[in-house]
């Protein structure tokens, strides 16, 4: 006859038998971990209820300021490279307190000129969209188009009401002129062109007076 095994005997099998069964099992679960996720121990968890985790989202206790001003200044970096160079490193024309360069977006500039005197548009050679055209006493303003954006392409001096920072203005004689800018380079016998930060600031001449002054990008070349 087989002799009856205690309850404790019965007892410490059943816990070997429990252990093993643990064992094998976690042994899978890691094997399928590495196969799925790569190396589980460095994951970090992710609070959901937040948005808050590894990948950088902001949390709720975080300055929404601080998330806004990193895409402003993205945003300002990727409308510059479409835009063209506009940095404050070329020529700048100042009118009514206003200071203009090349290749800078277009729409903050004319909002603070205010009403032209005169308006015009046409479909642009170049882009896509429309060239434009803003008269203003004294200088004109041109536009060209590049996403949905206008950057300002040229502006003209029309007359010896405005002048250059440098204090050149429409009727100033050749030798004041390079006096003002000894940089300049003569281009055949009507033009002087002095060239700055990718744009050209020229001067167009009648014999050795300054009949037109104009800001031009280097874009559109």
């Amino acid at each position: 006859m087989k002799k009856k095994e205690s309850k404790t005997s019965t007892m410490k099998k059943c816990a070997v038998l429990l252990a093993a069964a643990m064992l094998l099992a976690t042994g899978c679960g890691k094997e399928d971990e590495k196969t799925i996720g790569g190396s589980v121990q460095n994951m970090e968890p992710v609070d959901i209820t937040s948005g808050a985790g590894e990948a950088g989202a902001p949390g709720d206790g975080e300055a929404a300021g601080e998330g806004q001003q990193d895409g402003g200044t993205q945003e300002g970096q990727q409308d510059s490279g479409q835009g063209g160079a506009a940095s404050g490193a070329g020529y700048q024309f100042t009118a009514k307190g206003v200071t203009i360069e090349m290749d800078a977006d277009a729409a903050p500039v004319l909002e603070q000129l205010g009403e032209p005197v005169s308006y015009f548009e046409a479909a642009s050679c170049a882009f896509e969209g429309l060239d434009k055209t803003y008269t203003y006493n004294g200088f004109e303003l041109d536009t060209y188009p590049t996403g949905d954006k206008d950057y300002i392409s040229m502006v003209v001096l029309k007359d010896d009401s405005v002048a250059t920072p440098e204090g050149i203005a429409i009727g100033d004689t050749l030798e004041k002129l390079t006096q003002a800018y000894p940089e300049g380079s003569k281009q055949g016998d009507n033009m002087l062109v002095c060239e700055k930060g990718g744009m050209k600031l020229c001067f167009i001449l009648q014999g050795d007076e300054v009949k037109s002054i104009e800001y031009r990008s280097t874009v559109l070349e």
